[in-house]
């Protein structure tokens, strides 16, 4: 089969398209897949550049996201069979292999049915982002009605998708984004008032739209000061949630003054550490979104799909930076 391997840690080049033997089933609890197609995500750029979690293997297949059919099944696999069309967020982090190949094995544990409404293309964008949302919106922030969210860069990967998780849980959406274009592309998904950041304080604009609160929920997707910076734009007792390191500079007495509940939230550690009760509830967070997807109440949007021979060009367009959306290797 083909696939695309990271032979070393460094720049785009370090990405070759290789021919390797097809992975093949080796637990009763594990499904064959024929990939359809493999979302691209930041870690995998971070991965490629500075090397795998796994120092011993730093010749890698990256690629968390995976959607595809299934064309083998273990011996005691209950949930699904051959035939049947899976989504799943698992590998591609140095140590089992990635998605951005033409075959792949999971255990079904970690597998939901993808979406019936939706392309391979699109399930594939979506694993990693719906975990992250719904993880840091629902299971650390404990998301409420009418409460008042505060989401950084709505228009990108997990902001796109954590705006509309936000509304169905019937919260207030605030959201940064970069130009008027973005700007438009988030009030349709339900953000209720948009920040174009490189123009305005988006401290400030977050305390007038909560008439000085300031929001219940800060979602903080970018890092960097901005992680800092959201404390004063969250409410006394609130809660602050960001998916990136802090910075070293973080001001934490604004935190502490204002009692904030801190949280971080990180997809990969049920992979990283062997977490299978956990990885399991992230593919139970799958099965529950393929239900809003199918109903039409959660979209994914795709902002560019690259043939998997050239996941060069997949890298390079997303450490560019801003964009919208998700992009994806289409593996068949």
């Amino acid at each position: 089969m083909k696939a695309i391997l990271m032979t070393a840690a460094g720049k785009l080049e370090v990405l070759e398209v290789r021919e390797i033997p097809e992975p093949q089933i080796e637990k009763p609890t594990e499904i064959l897949v024929r990939l359809k197609a493999a979302g691209v995500n930041p870690i995998d750029t971070k991965l490629r550049n500075r090397g795998t979690f796994y120092p011993e293997n730093q010749q890698a297949i990256l690629g968390c996201d995976g959607a595809g059919i299934i064309e083998a099944v273990g011996t005691n696999v209950s949930k699904f069979k051959v035939g049947d069309e899976v989504y799943f967020c698992d590998g591609g982090l140095g140590g089992k292999r990635g998605n951005y190949a033409q075959m792949t094995v999971v255990d079904e544990k970690f597998a939901a049915r993808k979406p019936s409404s939706i392309s391979f293309v699109e399930a594939a964008a979506a694993p990693l982002v719906l975990i992250t949302a719904w993880e840091a919106l629902c299971d650390r922030a404990s998301m409420q009605l009418n409460q008042k969210v505060l989401i950084h860069a709505g228009a990108g990967g997990v902001g796109h998708v954590a705006i509309q998780l936000a509304v169905l849980h019937q919260a207030k959406v605030c959201t940064t984004v970069g130009d008027n274009e973005k700007a438009s592309f988030v009030r349709q998904l339900g953000a209720e008032q948009t920040i174009l950041y490189k123009e305005t304080d988006f401290v400030q604009a977050a305390l007038d739209w909560t008439e000085g609160e300031g929001v219940n929920i800060g979602f903080d997707t970018v890092g960097k000061e901005t992680f800092g910076l959201t404390f004063s734009a969250t409410k006394i007792y609130g809660d602050v949630v960001t998916i990136l390191e802090a910075d070293p500079n973080t001001d934490w007495k604004t935190a502490r003054s204002r009692n904030l509940r801190i949280s971080y939230e990180l997809i990969l550690v049920p992979m990283l550490q062997g977490l299978v009760a956990a990885q399991q509830h992230q593919a139970d967070i799958l099965t529950q979104c393929a239900d809003l997807i199918d109903s039409g109440k959660l979209k994914i949007h795709v902002n560019k799909v690259f043939p998997l021979s050239v996941a060069v060009a997949a890298h390079q367009l997303l450490e560019a930076g801003s964009i919208t959306g998700k992009i994806v290797l289409q593996c068949d």
